[in-house]
């Protein structure tokens, strides 16, 4: 380790007593980053295989999985036979349980756990719909090798493949669930300049990510040479205990940025790329390879005429089906509301809505009658910065509001502006008129669709500043697919328990 890279190293909170006497530092959690002295670096030989204790706690993780995936897929077709029918499971079936690992690692759901922060079930939720059906089909086809009486019926085919898909996804939640508890929180080195490495850590510590920046290392676009040598960066490694490397290049040089990221590859640890690409066009481009050569193609911006059809309908069914649904408890509400204060039921506020248009939105009044004319006396208790407004005590909220707010439930009319075609079940959030005054250029591009109820800004559980709000929602437009909508009202519904402790 040369003095060069060690004076430029930080270390951030060492987590552990252990890892503290390893790197020799007495560092408290909550205090001052330190400067690792170069003397306390020793050189670590070696090949290029993955690191030990990087195996291990990935390998626990693969057969959690692994189980969780054969007891689901067993379990479900003992219980759709045994419930819908007079069948019986043969010995065949039991002993090729099995074959499902097989066929899912070829799918790669073993696999693509290493190559990620955050392991989100919902994201293979597709790929396990075809699975579960390729599973089904399987045991319909080879029905009379793995029953030893009777035949499937419609119903029983039909119910195994729901049923699988849905113990499945359970399982495989239950599963990570499990891994996360008893593995150690993933130990993360970012190298990149000291702007993104702040964020790269601010946005890990407030993400569902089981991971913690132990060390950064800024980097100009001068001074790749102190981490050019693998030998180097591998002693690094091997001090800190990392388990990925975090890449946020800014040189506009490719041979550099190539070149660190195969020298992070080459100490044996997991890698992980910022690519600054992305921040513009997300994550739904489509990698195409010409004889050798990748190139990416980037969708177009928005939505197709058949795309809004599909997100309407979809709209409209969903929230008929929550009003049948809810309807007692929006009665419930309202009765409380007039119970608790004087004043309408309802809060209607001028919003900004898709291109430019005004619309008046429906909220349960959680505020006492004359709100907003206090609002510029509570400006300085604002705690999202410049272009929006949100305090988290406000004084102006009623006590039914402030059950309301907790529980979002004061959201619940909006369903009414979904049907009158103002607003969306999913969306970029609705601003009033002095915050949409405030989005300028091409960030009003996220006008281009209908604002929704809720939206990626909604899930994050903090307080999101305009800026990079607004950059949510452009990404959001951008990457706009009917899965991801349904992905966000569950994650809406986690996010709205969780917060309100139900």
């Amino acid at each position: 380790m040369t003095p060069q890279l060690a004076e430029k190293l930080t270390i951030h909170e060492p987590e552990t007593d252990a890892t503290r006497a390893a790197i020799g530092e007495a560092a408290s959690p909550g205090g001052p980053p330190v400067t690792l002295p170069a003397r306390r670096f020793r050189l670590v030989q070696g090949g290029e295989r993955t690191i030990p204790w990087l195996l291990r706690r990935e390998r626990v993780h693969r057969r959690l999985l692994a189980l969780a995936d054969v007891v689901a897929a067993t379990a479900s077709l003992v219980v759709v036979l045994t419930l819908l029918g007079s069948d019986q499971v043969g010995l065949a079936t039991l002993v090729g349980m099995p074959l499902v690992v097989v066929v899912f690692k070829v799918a790669g759901l073993y696999d693509r756990d290493e190559l990620r922060l955050v392991r989100s079930t919902l994201d293979e939720a597709p790929l396990l719909v075809q699975l579960t059906g390729l599973y089904t089909l399987t045991v319909t086809i080879l029905q009379p090798l793995l029953l030893n009486a009777g035949s499937l019926g419609h119903e029983q085919i039909a119910a195994l493949w729901a049923v699988t898909f849905a113990a499945i996804l359970f399982a495989r939640m239950a599963a990570r669930s499990v891994a996360g508890r008893t593995t150690s929180v993933e130990r993360c080195l970012v190298i990149g300049d000291a702007c993104r490495t702040d964020r790269i850590r601010d946005k890990l510590a407030s993400s569902r990510a089981r991971a913690a920046v132990v060390a950064t290392l800024p980097l100009a676009d001068d001074e790749m040479a102190p981490v050019s040598d693998p030998q180097t960066l591998r002693s690094l490694v091997s001090e800190l205990h990392v388990h990925r490397v975090i890449i946020a290049p800014t040189t506009t040089d490719e041979s550099d940025v190539v070149e660190l990221i195969r020298v992070a590859k080459a100490t044996g640890v997991r890698v992980s790329v910022l690519p600054r690409l992305l921040e513009v066009v997300g994550s739904s481009v489509i990698v195409d390879d010409i004889d050798g050569m990748t190139m990416l193609g980037v969708p177009p911006f928005g939505l197709s005429r058949s795309s809004r059809l599909l997100k309407r309908a979809f709209d409209l069914i969903a929230t008929l089906v929550g009003l049948l649904a809810v309807g007692p408890v929006i009665a419930a509400i309202a009765v409380a509301i007039r119970l608790d204060t004087k004043g309408p039921v309802f809060f209607r506020q001028v919003r900004v809505g898709r291109d430019g248009r005004r619309f008046r939105i429906f909220k349960f009044r959680s505020m006492v009658v004359g709100a907003d004319a206090q609002k510029e006396e509570l400006r300085d208790l604002n705690e999202v910065g410049d272009g929006m407004f949100k305090i988290s005590r406000d004084p102006r909220v009623t006590r039914v509001g402030e059950l309301l707010r907790r529980t979002s439930l004061d959201e619940l009319p909006q369903l009414f502006n979904v049907l009158r075609g103002e607003m969306s079940l999913v969306g970029p959030r609705p601003l009033v008129v002095d915050e949409d005054a405030q989005v300028l250029g091409l960030d009003r591009s996220r006008l281009h669709l209908t604002p929704g109820m809720t939206g990626p800004w909604q899930v994050l559980g903090a307080r999101v500043p305009m800026q990079e709000m607004v950059g949510i929602d452009y990404l959001y437009v951008a990457n706009w697919s009917l899965w991801l909508d349904v992905k966000l009202l569950l994650r809406t519904i986690r996010h709205v328990v969780r917060a309100g402790n139900i």
